[in-house]
């Protein structure tokens, strides 16, 4: 044997990348499927994905608690009705816990580089701890995990702090301090009320202004949690409520936003309850429609920025000068630390690099011409090869959670026909399919305030072309994976590779290339 053949790895059915809601969604329900032969690869040294890598200051969701949790493990005791980070990150933590999913967890596992191997009908795995192989990946990396710097002249000769919000520093202390904040986004909303008591001065540097409507946060009550826990349905119910509002709402932004005037003007009158200056006013107000980009939730980010140690600069930077920094239009100022709240890489997923599908093509070379799947999950030249939270499933108005949910039941059927065909199976998209599915988001996105808001947000891509948002209700995207159409994929059998033994569950084996198997196309 070659030393190639020598090496020993771990084979499993199923591979998930990432223990956010995505991959701790997928475990759970591989177990409810019956399926405990996988493994969750994690590069970090804990789970819980952004709610894990996020901690800076104020970090909270904007979505309502009872909402933004899994409808299989509900909570009752969440103690606000807009959770902090701290608690959506002890739910994920419980959720491990009480799904028994700790021992399929490979913590400080990240994936390097994952490459389908077509003679044994696997997928080759290399991690930074060891090496896998796998029947199906289900890769659940999230669009939110790998923060995105602008390369900005003369950053590297800054002499003081520089961070970006999803990679905060809490040994350094910000108190006293002139700090420049990079960004008006959902993160940097929430960072600017916490630092701004104790900071020396806050210099807010806006590209675009957001639109921000209040928010409506409180205690849950002891008595709302005592009913909870006593009758379930009651939490249930609650939650179906705040579904069941958001997707009358969805149609405004998807259907009509030529309605969206009288949200325009709440968020004004939000406004100019803390903003008296009518020049500070004329900086945040802004000139495309409600919801092209995210609307943003806060009742704390106006009254902050009113303070007379903020200023706004209604530009982006440009360049640092030593301890100077210079924003696009000129403005100069000096400042002691850099903070980066500009977003991730969304529309161009950093884990596509490390996917090598079908003759060597890796996922980035094939989304070359900007990200499109099957059903937001499956991707033609990737047999074998699903995404939690793949292309256009965002959400601009609603809960993530319930998209994953609809992707796990589409990831259940799918190992299901595996399961029907047999051993070694291989469902690939068929291109034609992934094309008509993309056919008909796009054409359906044309008419959204997402496309003709007149605004760029982070939903496009290089192109301009909208890969993020799924353009319909929540119940249209659970409808749509409620199944896997067969005639949507190339379906293989293939008999069991005669050089390649049969593997317990959490066993090692020794690798080895088999002879190409016979194929029988069914579809």
């Amino acid at each position: 044997m070659t030393e190639q053949q020598e090496q020993q790895h771990e084979h499993v059915r199923v591979a998930v990348i990432g223990s956010g809601f995505g991959g701790l969604g997928a475990a759970v329900r591989l177990r409810r499927e019956g399926i405990t032969d996988f493994v969750v690869l994690e590069r970090a040294d804990s789970v819980g994905g952004t709610w894990r890598d996020n901690s800076y200051p104020g970090c909270a969701c904007d979505v309502p608690s009872h909402l933004y949790s899994f409808s299989f493990a509900p909570n009752p005791e969440w103690p606000r009705t807009f959770s902090g980070q701290e608690h959506i990150r002890a739910y994920l933590e419980h959720v491990t816990d009480t799904f028994r999913l700790r021992s399929h967890l490979r913590l400080n596992h990240e994936v390097l580089r994952m490459e389908w191997d077509a003679d044994t009908a696997r997928w080759e795995i290399e991690t930074s701890r060891g090496r896998f192989t796998a029947q199906v990946v289900v890769s659940a990396t999230g669009p939110l995990s790998d923060p995105k710097t602008p390369d900005i002249p003369g950053l590297d000769t800054f002499p003081g702090k520089v961070f970006h919000s999803a990679r905060w520093d809490h040994d350094y202390d910000l108190t006293g301090k002139r700090v420049a904040m990079i960004g008006t986004g959902a993160s940097a909303i929430q960072i600017v009320p916490a630092i701004q008591p104790k900071v020396a001065n806050l210099t807010l540097f806006q590209r675009t202004p957001p639109w921000v409507m209040p928010r409506v946060d409180r205690k849950v009550s002891g008595a709302e949690r005592w009913l909870h826990r006593r009758l379930p349905f009651t939490g249930a119910a609650r939650r179906g409520l705040l579904w069941g509002i958001r997707e009358l709402q969805v149609q405004a932004f998807t259907k009509r936003p030529n309605e969206l005037g009288l949200v325009e003007r709440l968020a004004k009158a939000n406004m100019a309850k803390s903003i008296k200056d009518p020049a500070l006013r004329a900086k945040l107000t802004p000139d495309y429609r409600i919801g092209c980009k995210r609307i943003l939730l806060s009742s704390t980010y106006y009254p902050a920025i009113a303070q007379p140690n903020v200023d706004v600069v209604a530009s982006g930077l440009s360049e640092v000068r030593g301890s100077t920094v210079v924003a696009a239009d000129g403005t100069e100022t000096e400042v002691d630390a850099i903070v980066f709240g500009t977003g991730f890489h969304v529309t161009d997923m950093p884990i596509a690099d490390r996917v090598v599908g079908v003759d060597g093509i890796t996922l980035a070379e094939a989304w070359k011409g900007g990200m499109e799947s099957l059903r937001g999950a499956t991707a033609a030249g990737f047999p074998n090869w699903m995404t939690i939270i793949g292309p256009n499933t965002g959400l601009g108005n609603s809960s993530m959670i319930l998209m994953i949910e609809s992707q796990l039941n589409y990831m259940a059927d799918y190992l299901r026909q595996l399961t029907v065909l047999g051993e070694n199976s291989v469902l690939s998209a068929r291109a034609s399919a992934v094309h008509a599915w993309n056919r008909r988001v796009q054409e359906r996105m044309k008419r959204t305030v997402w496309n003709t808001g007149g605004c760029t947000s982070w939903y496009l891509d290089a192109s301009g072309r909208n890969t993020t948002i799924w353009p319909g209700t929540t119940t249209e995207f659970r409808n749509a994976t409620r199944r896997v159409d067969l005639s949507e994929y190339e379906v293989v059998r293939r008999p069991r590779p005669a050089a390649v033994p049969a593997a317990v569950p959490g066993t090692t084996v020794a690798t080895g290339k088999a002879g190409r198997a016979d194929k029988e196309a069914v579809a």
